[in-house]
């Protein structure tokens, strides 16, 4: 097995119809908002993105998205990335087993670059830790987010997305015009 190349999947519910819950994961500009280790997304180009993210491991990981596969009928959002995790992930929803809301499944399988795989042996569980903690805080921001929508897609209150601004000395960003979601529940910062 190459070292180098890492497969996961996370599926969870939400309370939202699958239309509702494909139309959030369609605006992948508001991640951010609502996905704290997303930091930051910029266009480099007509559907591109260049997107940072900053896991709980002491480093951030640069990459660039182009969409793959959209498609709202089968509520199936796919990326190809390239830089530092190459390859894809894919966001499917489907009507929850359980008769209630949906059941959202993320997909990704990347290869790792040059820095990371200087780290070999250490990397891998470091990277599957990193990835289920990343994927727990998606899970209770889209569920955030999901909860101030209503079924018809509209905004129950205004709503817009925070602005992030990076410290210079490397340490925590300040929130302006919004909170992470983390942030503006006080019981979650003990989590």
């Amino acid at each position: 097995m190459d070292r180098n190349f890492h497969r996961f999947r996370s599926a969870w519910d939400v309370v939202a119809a699958p239309s509702l819950a494909y139309s959030v994961l369609e605006r992948f500009t508001e991640y951010p908002a609502w996905w704290p280790e997303i930091r930051h997304l910029r266009p480099v180009g007509e559907e591109a993105c260049e997107v940072i993210c900053r896991p709980v491991l002491p480093y951030e990981l640069v990459m660039v998205l182009r969409p793959s596969r959209r498609d709202p009928d089968g509520h199936v959002l796919e990326a190809s990335m390239t830089g530092d995790l190459e390859g894809f992930s894919r966001w499917s929803v489907t009507a929850s087993p359980t008769g209630h809301g949906s059941q959202v499944v993320f997909d990704e399988e990347v290869v790792v670059k040059p820095l990371l795989r200087r780290l070999g042996p250490i990397a891998r569980p470091a990277m599957r830790a990193n990835h289920t903690l990343m994927m727990r805080h998606a899970k209770r921001g889209l569920a955030t987010r999901l909860a101030g929508i209503d079924e018809a897609g509209g905004d129950m209150a205004p709503w817009s997305p925070p602005t992030y601004v990076e410290t210079d000395a490397g340490g925590t960003d300040d929130a302006v015009g919004g909170e992470r979601p983390e942030e503006a529940d006080p019981a979650a910062r003990s989590r």
